[in-house]
Order: C-alpha cells, then sequence, then structure tokens
C-alpha cells in the first residue's frame, strides 16, 4: 500500500500528469471553450444583424406612413381640389386622385363624419396626420365591399398559438392619412386617404427586397418578413407550403406576451410556422396610442446552426488526430528526464519548506538534464541574494512612494483650490464689465419711468387716488430695479457698496411679495397658504428682503409648473425671526441642492443667470443672518431665512 502510494506521487508519474495534461485535459477544456465562446460570438452577430434588418423595415414602414400623409396633404393643398369643390366634380377628381396615389380609398370628410379617428380629428384641428389604424369589417364595407372581402383571411391553427375560438380575421389593418382642407364657404373639412396592408404582398415583398438583398445570406438560408394583425400574419413571405404564403397563420404565445403585451421587441431565435428563425419582432402602435400589431423580419437558422456543428466536428477530430501522433512522442521524452528531475524535485521541496541554502550539487555526464540542475544551483544561489536585496528595496520603496503619494495629494489639493479660484475669478471680472454697462442702459429709462410717473400724480392731483396703491407699487418697483443694479455691481465689487438697513416688519414684507408676484402665481395655479405667527422687527433694508423673498417665491413657480401650494410663513425662533417657504413641486437631488447657492449654478439652462440664491445669500448673511434649505425630488423644497431680532422686536 505503501509502495503504491509512493509510486502516485513519484516524480516519474508527475511528469508523466504533466505531459499528458495539456493535450487530454487542459487542451479539450480550452478547445471546448474557444468554441462555446465562438458559438456566442456567432449568436451575438446574428441577433444584431436581425436588429439592422428590423431598423431598416421599421424605417421603410414609417417612411411610408410619413409619405402617405405627405401625398394625401398635397392633394389637400391643390387648387385642383379646390376647383373641383366649387365646381361639383368632387367625386370624380377624388376618384381620379386615388388611383394616381395607388390608395384605397380617398374621400372628404366634415366635422359630423369626423367619428373616432384621431388622424381626422388632427385633420380638422389644421394639421395632417398620418398613423396605423385598424378597421373593422364594417369600416371597410362602408368605404368599400371589395375591400372587406380583401381583409377576411381563415385562421389557420398554428403551433403554439394562444388557443382561440376565431376562425376568420376580418378585420384590416391601414396606413389612415388626413389632411386638412378649407372650404369656398370658409370652413374646415378633412381629405382621407388610406391603404390596406392585409394581403398587400407588394409591401412586404418590397420590405424582404430592401432587407434581404442578394447574396446578403448563406446558403440555403432565407430572409422573411411578415406584417401581424395583434397575433395573425396578414401579409407575409413566409410559406405554409412551396408557394403557399403563411396567410392566417398565428404567432406564437411566448412573443405576443412580450411583443403585444408587455410592448418590448422581441430578438430572439423564434419557431415561425413550421421551422426556427433568428427573428426580430417589434409592436406596431395606431393612432389610439395601442398596440394592435407587429412587424417581423428574419432568417432561417438551420444553415448557421449546421455551418457551426460542422466547423465543431472538423476542429474535434483535428484535435483527435494531432492528440494521437503527439501521445507517444511526449512519453518517449519523458522517459528520459526522470531521474534527474527527482533529484531536482527533491531540492526544490526543501527550498519550498525555506531551506534556502538546499542545492543539488550534480557530477556526471555533461548532458542538459544536469546542465539543468547545474544552472538551478547557480539560479538559487542568485535568489537567495536577490531576496536579500529586494526585502531591502521593498522597505525603502515602500517609504518613498508613501512619501511621495503624500506630496501628489497636497498638490492636487492646491492645484484644485487654485482653479476654483481663478474660475471664480474671470467670472467676477466678466460680470464687473457686464455691470457697468447695465447700470447705464438700466439706470437712464428708469429715471424716465420715475419722472413720468411723478408727473402723473402731479397733474391728476386727488383724481389719482384711486389708483395710488397702483401707483405705490410702481414707486417701489421702479426702485427695486435701481436696488437690482446696484445689487449686481454688490455681488462683482461688494466693498464699494453698503444698503440702509432700518427696521422693518419681515411679515409685512412678505405680505407685499405676495402681491407683486400674484399674477405670476395665478397664472401658473398655484395656491398660496400664509401663517404669520410674529410680527417681530429686524434691521435689515426692505428692498434687500423683499428682494430676497421675491427671488425664492419666483423659483418655487418654476418648480411647480403644473400647480401645487406655496406656504409662507413667519415665526420667532431662538432670537431669530424665521421666514419659511414652502412648495409642493419637483424638489432637487442632493447633488443639486449642495450647490444652490453657488455663484453662476442654475438649474433654468438659459432662463437664469446662477446670481438669485447667491445673492440672496450675501443680502441675509450682511445682517448677520442664512438661508437654509431641505428639499427632496418628487415631494417639494423647503427654505428658511433666519434673520436676528432687533432689540425690543
Amino acid at each position: 500500500m505503501e509502495r503504491q502510494k509512493r509510486w502516485i506521487t513519484s516524480v516519474r508519474v508527475r511528469l508523466l500528469v504533466i505531459a499528458l495534461l495539456p493535450m487530454v485535459v487542459l487542451l479539450p477544456l480550452m478547445l471546448g471553450g474557444t468554441m462555446w465562446r465562438w458559438s456566442g460570438k456567432i449568436d451575438d452577430i446574428l441577433i444584431n444583424k436581425v436588429t439592422g434588418d428590423l431598423t431598416i423595415a421599421d424605417q421603410y414602414l414609417r417612411r411610408l406612413v410619413e409619405f402617405s400623409g405627405e401625398r394625401v396633404d398635397a392633394v389637400a393643398r391643390s387648387t385642383d381640389l379646390r376647383d373641383a369643390i366649387t365646381a361639383e366634380g368632387l367625386a370624380a377628381f377624388l376618384e381620379g386622385e386615388r388611383q394616381r396615389l395607388g390608395l384605397d380609398f380617398l374621400y372628404l370628410a366634415d366635422a359630423e363624419a369626423a367619428g373616432r379617428w384621431p388622424v381626422v380629428t388632427a385633420a380638422l384641428n389644421g394639421r395632417w396626420h398620418s398613423a396605423v389604424d385598424i378597421f373593422t369589417a364594417e369600416d371597410l364595407s362602408a368605404l368599400d365591399p371589395a375591400l372587406a372581402i380583401r381583409a377576411a383571411l381563415p385562421l389557420v391553427p398554428t403551433r403554439g398559438a394562444v388557443p382561440t375560438e376565431r376562425s376568420v380575421e376580418n378585420r384590416g389593418i391601414v396606413i389612415h392619412s388626413a389632411a386638412p382642407v378649407r372650404l369656398p364657404g370658409g370652413g374646415l373639412a378633412a381629405l382621407v386617404g388610406g391603404t390596406l396592408l392585409n394581403q398587400n404582398l407588394g409591401f412586404i415583398d418590397t420590405i424582404n427586397d430592401l432587407v434581404y438583398r442578394e447574396q446578403s445570406l448563406p446558403e440555403g438560408s432565407q430572409g422573411t418578413a411578415t406584417l401581424f394583425l395583434e397575433d395573425v400574419r396578414v401579409s407575409t413571405n413566409v410559406r405554409l407550403f412551396e408557394n403557399v404564403r403563411a396567410l392566417g397563420t398565428r404567432v406564437s404565445a411566448e412573443v405576443r406576451a412580450q411583443v403585444l403585451d408587455q410592448g418590448r421587441i422581441w430578438l430572439d431565435r423564434a419557431f415561425v410556422v413550421n421551422d426556427w428563425y433568428i427573428s426580430a419582432y417589434e409592436p406596431i402602435v395606431d393612432s389610439f396610442g395601442q398596440r394592435v400589431g407587429m412587424l417581423y423580419v428574419g432568417f432561417l437558422e438551420t444553415p448557421f446552426r449546421e455551418a457551426k456543428r460542422n466547423s465543431a466536428l472538423a476542429l474535434t477530430g483535428a484535435f483527435l488526430l494531432i492528440a494521437l501522433m503527439s501521445i507517444p512522442i511526449f512519453l518517449r521524452w519523458a522517459g528520459r528526464i526522470f531521474l534527474p528531475l527527482e533529484g531536482m524535485n527533491r531540492t526544490m521541496a526543501q527550498v519550498e519548506a525555506g531551506d534556502l541554502q538546499a542545492r543539488n550539487n550534480v557530477d556526471g555526464h555533461p548532458d542538459e538534464i544536469t546542465q539543468v540542475a547545474a544552472h538551478l544551483d547557480t539560479l538559487l544561489d542568485q535568489v537567495q541574494a536577490r531576496d536579500r536585496e529586494l526585502r531591502d528595496w521593498a522597505e525603502s520603496l515602500e517609504a518613498k512612494v508613501e512619501e511621495r503619494t503624500a506630496d501628489l495629494r497636497e498638490a492636487n489639493r492646491q492645484i484644485e483650490r487654485t482653479t476654483e479660484r481663478l474660475i471664480m475669478s474671470e467670472k467676477l471680472a466678466t460680470v464687473g464689465e457686464i455691470t457697468a454697462s447695465v447700470a447705464h442702459e438700466i439706470n437712464n429709462p428708469v429715471a424716465v419711468i420715475q419722472g413720468n410717473l411723478d408727473l402723473a400724480r402731479s397733474i391728476l392731483g386727488e383724481a389719482a387716488a384711486p389708483v395710488r396703491e397702483e401707483f405705490r407699487l410702481i414707486d417701489d418697483q421702479v426702485y427695486r430695479i435701481s436696488v437690482i443694479v446696484s445689487k449686481l455691481l454688490q455681488f462683482a465689487r461688494p466693498e464699494d457698496y453698503s444698503g440702509a438697513r432700518t427696521l422693518i416688519v419681515p411679515a409685512d414684507v412678505a405680505r407685499d411679495c405676495l402681491v407683486l408676484t400674484r399674477r405670476q402665481l395665478e397664472a401658473a395655479g398655484i395656491r398660496v397658504e400664509t401663517r404669520f405667527d410674529s410680527a417681530g422687527q429686524v434691521s435689515m433694508s426692505r428692498t434687500e428682503l423683499q428682494q430676497v423673498i421675491v427671488n425664492l417665491v419666483l423659483n418655487a413657480v418654476h418648480a411647480m409648473p403644473e400647480g401645487g401650494v406655496l406656504s409662507v410663513g413667519t415665526e420667532a425662533r431662538d432670537g431669530h425671526l424665521v421666514i419659511t417657504l414652502a412648495d409642493t413641486g419637483t424638489g432637487m437631488p442632493p447633488e443639486v441642492l449642495s450647490r444652490i447657492f453657488d455663484p453662476f449654478f442654475t438649474t433654468k439652462q438659459a432662463q437664469g443667470t446662477g446670481l438669485g440664491l447667491s445673492i440672496s445669500q450675501q443680502l441675509v448673511g450682511q445682517v448677520g443672518g442664512r438661508i437654509s434649505a431641505r428639499s427632496e425630488p418628487g415631494k417639494g423644497t423647503r427654505f428658511e431665512i433666519s434673520l436676528p431680532l432687533a432689540p425690543g422686536g
């Protein structure tokens, strides 16, 4: 038993295993893995191809729908149609145009005949529209009994389809187009036209020719295209038999569930009528926004599957042949190196155990294996010396790396701070250049407005009493314009400006601000709730506080484009008067909330400058207060302006 164990663990057995392992284990695994990955890549390529095929088919169908609408709109705008309406030759004209355009129907509809079709409704509202719609048998018969006959298809029992009790599909899938027509009396009508796609073999063959040109598929494969009404093939070049198209057959339940029920594109192999195809299905949506059918393209999988199988068999055969020829050679060569390798194996085991002094100390015939053993002794000497050097170098290198890393971190921090200061300096320099021009261009017309307002008040005298409040508000806003210009200058050169502070009641200022912004709030459908629990006083410029509150109210209006509730209130808290503005708008994510007080940061794109909240924070900070904000996406934002209460306030 012990002898058998030594034999199993001997160098000879291990060498044989090492010699044979790559050929009988590793190479088959690598070959199998390569073939599996290659097969997966081929499958991915096939899916990518059928995806591109579906894109071409979809673009052709979309263009066909748009082109139908454009042609109907061209007829609707033509003078010939107007002349035909006036000359009472409308029916003959429309029939001629229908035949010329290749439509299945073309008629003029008024508002009463619009019915339920969104396409016609859009035309009666002044714009042409084209879409895919489903017509019932009654709808088709009302247009032309021949269309109802052409649309009717007997359902063919299909393997894997959803069970149904229907035996006939008599609905039609139609490219439905309508364009507005201005009647001589000034009224508006709709010119409505359409093409029935049921059994429209020219349409489906054109798609197939566009997608699968000659030599685009390997020999033996076949490209197919199909238009479905729900899950029924109403136009297809898939063959049920040799020369019989598979009209009336139905798609599998699995494909129907993913494409029609879930609205997702199918990109995978699928069983089509009587064989497996690499398939792509996408839903077709009508003018009501409902999924009413599917567009399909695909090609026969069998040639690709056979090609993969033949390639796999050829690679396997080549591997077996090489293995049978190579294994005897490996065994013969291995037999010549057993003994020297056993000695080297013992030496290496001692070195692995930690004895770096172990050596082979070979002598005898200077053959290749003996030379290898001698070289191994030399290498072990070098390894022992290098080990000592590497340990010393590793300790030194680790200390140097840590030192340089710390220097790099500090340098990066300094670069970031310097870059931020440079960017801010450039922005402030730009603002400084702009503000001088703004002050000159705005202050002059403001002075004219103020002068004319004073003149109007002087001329009207007591007659101005009914609009005294409006005049006061105009005075306030003219003054506020002047203050805004000053604040721009203050933001660029704060050391040159200072506001005049007085004792004010923030609750009164908030009420005035709600009056000033009443029109914007009403236009946005925003309901205002107020709760002024404190009438305390603070030391601050009234116009500056008004500027801050108006800015926050207008921000709330922008945050509630669909309307909502704005809550405004005041309360005394820990020696401060707190003004609260809370909206029920869209809210802000944390990464946006953390930057709202940064100069020039804005979420309004071209509608904002990014200075509003930054200037507001400066104005409040000048009187020892602060502005804080809390927000949650989808639930709104809450701003709090905290101002120190004036002594005795």
